[in-house]
């Protein structure tokens, strides 16, 4: 009957929880006498034998209280194990140390004034009462080792064990069982659902469905064992203490966390509030900050990509302050535990974080700087490429080869940055190209070829207008820098490519050669390709338009 209240004790425990405690007092009255003296404070231990709390004793100054009660519980039992010695010999006597409680001439324990001042009654009563208690657990001890006690505590053992096999294997069947039928009308279930259903959840309800079972499984499995132990060790006096406190090693741990929890139910709420109220005041900073950058609201002097920069930021100060507000409610705030991984936590991100930190802290330099946003096309260093994402720590770069290069903010913030971009939207980015040309040919032929030659490419703007300089009289020719302007920075390339065609074509229109980059003399005919090789072989001419122009 014992062990099915343990049972039902196991299975109510979080719902029970403020029983328990009265449970475990009763417990507690039950082990030890009642300590009446509520106002003396003084260190006692408890007499055993065979691992059963009899009375507790009181220590002295040369006698602490364990040392006194174990060598009172080793006379005790020297007694129990004479079994020559009937307990009617156990008897009280007067003396002048206090009342002693003899077997026979042997002293088993003498109680003196300050052991009745303990209990708040008189030494012959007390007296009574621990002889009494004595003989009632010597009784005990002898008569739970007697052959005949013995085997039919084993027997018991047998049939017990028997029982538990028996049922384990029922268990086994059973659950098999159950489980085929289950499955069996879950599928059935499964099948009048929609097949979108059916393909969308039919997975993830079989497992939850097989994970209760095998929980259950193990639940009853686990209060079975319990129940067998319980049950065989309590039929021998070497490990009866064991099946008595078996219950209390089980079920004190669940009562002390149900405990536990319900004294935590009110820091519990104060920390679910915090949580929801930082979580809906976060999706409300979320949702503005969207709004700025995808520009539906806007603030003054506030650029829309520093929206969700400054929301990370916002987020973090947050948070920050719901951790320092939620501390103090947190299960084991203060204690040297929590202190101590504190520490540890805060030692390894101060060792492993500062080039993060750095990163983090360029990475913001760089949004908020207006250094350079999204889709500009930049130079770092050696690399050159356009921005395809920026984030706090790192930024990358698609190159003119399509190859993403990914470079640390902190690395970003060192080195020297070349945006191309960012006044080529207003004003036109510009490109320079030089070409050398003989003295012999006129500097305005020259620049009006170059000119026709800007003209031609059609990446180049109009305004502003192209414009030559005569950038260097050299020892062979004059050094022409023609300087054009262009609105589309990521096509630098092919634009230079089309406008030195444009040149060279040109050029070899009019008859003019090209001395880049020097010459040692006159060549027998002009270094020039004539108008009807432009297309030798294996080089195609263009499609002409219905009108006759080349497109």
């Amino acid at each position: 009957m014992r062990n099915w209240l343990s049972l039902s004790a196991a299975l109510s425990v979080l719902l029970l929880a403020p029983i328990l405690p009265l449970h475990a007092q009763t417990n507690a009255v039950n082990a030890q006498p009642q300590d009446t003296s509520a106002d003396i404070d003084v260190p006692v231990a408890a007499v055993t034998l065979d691992n059963r709390p009899l009375f507790v004793v009181r220590g002295f100054t040369s006698i602490p209280a364990a040392e006194r009660a174990t060598a009172i519980a080793e006379r005790i039992r020297n007694f129990a194990r004479n079994e020559g010695m009937s307990v009617d010999v156990i008897r009280i006597a007067d003396t002048p140390n206090g009342v002693e409680i003899l077997a026979g001439d042997t002293r088993l324990m003498t109680i003196v004034a300050v052991d009745s001042a303990l209990e708040g009654i008189a030494s012959q009563e007390l007296a009574k009462y621990h002889a009494n208690s004595i003989r009632n657990a010597v009784t005990e001890y002898r008569d739970a080792r007697t052959p005949q006690r013995l085997i039919k505590g084993a027997l018991f053992a047998a049939a017990g064990t028997a029982a538990f096999a028996l049922v384990w294997w029922l268990l086994f069947i059973s659950y098999r069982w159950a489980e085929s039928r289950l499955l069996r009308r879950f599928q059935a279930k499964i099948d009048a659902l929609p097949l979108t259903a059916i393909d969308d959840g039919r997975l993830a309800l079989e497992h939850r469905l097989r994970t209760a079972l095998d929980a259950l499984r193990w639940l009853v499995r686990l209060i079975l064992l319990a129940l067998w132990l319980e049950f065989v060790l309590a039929q021998f006096p070497w490990t009866r203490w064991i099946s008595d406190d078996l219950g209390s090693l089980i079920f004190d741990p669940l009562a002390w966390i149900g405990i536990g929890f319900i004294d935590y139910l009110p820091k519990l709420m104060f920390l679910v509030v915090l949580f929801y109220v930082t979580r809906f005041g976060l999706r409300m900073l979320k949702l503005y900050f969207l709004a700025l950058e995808r520009r539906r609201t806007t603030l003054t002097a506030f650029e829309p990509e520093w929206a969700m920069p400054s929301y990370k930021i916002l987020r973090t100060v947050v948070l920050a302050l719901a951790l320092i507000m939620a501390y103090p409610y947190l299960p084991g705030s203060g204690t040297e535990a929590l202190k101590g991984i504190s520490v540890f936590a805060g030692l390894l991100l101060s060792l492993g974080a500062s080039s993060s930190v750095s990163s983090i802290i360029s990475g913001y330099i760089n949004t908020f700087g207006r250094v350079y946003k999204a889709d500009d096309f930049i130079q770092i260093g050696e690399i050159r490429g356009v921005v395809t994402q920026i984030r706090l720590m790192t930024t990358r770069l698609r190159t003119i080869r399509n190859e993403e290069v990914i470079i640390p903010n902190s690395v970003i913030a060192s080195s020297s940055i070349t945006n191309y971009s960012a006044l080529a939207r207003e004003h036109g980015l510009m490109l320079q190209t030089e070409v050398g040309i003989g003295y012999e040919v006129p500097w305005r032929q020259v620049e009006a070829m170059l000119l026709e030659a800007a003209k031609r490419t059609p990446a180049l703007l109009g305004e502003p207008a192209p414009f030559v300089i005569q950038r260097q009289l050299g020892d062979f020719a004059v050094v022409y820098q023609l300087n054009v302007y262009t609105d589309t920075p990521k096509g630098m390339l092919r634009t230079y490519s089309a406008l030195h065609q444009n040149i060279l074509d040109v050029f070899n229109e009019n008859d003019v050669q090209i001395m880049t980059p020097a010459y040692e003399g006159d060549p027998a005919a002009p270094k020039v390709v004539p108008k009807e090789q432009w297309y030798a072989r294996p080089a195609l001419p263009p499609t002409k338009s219905p009108d006759g122009r080349a497109p």
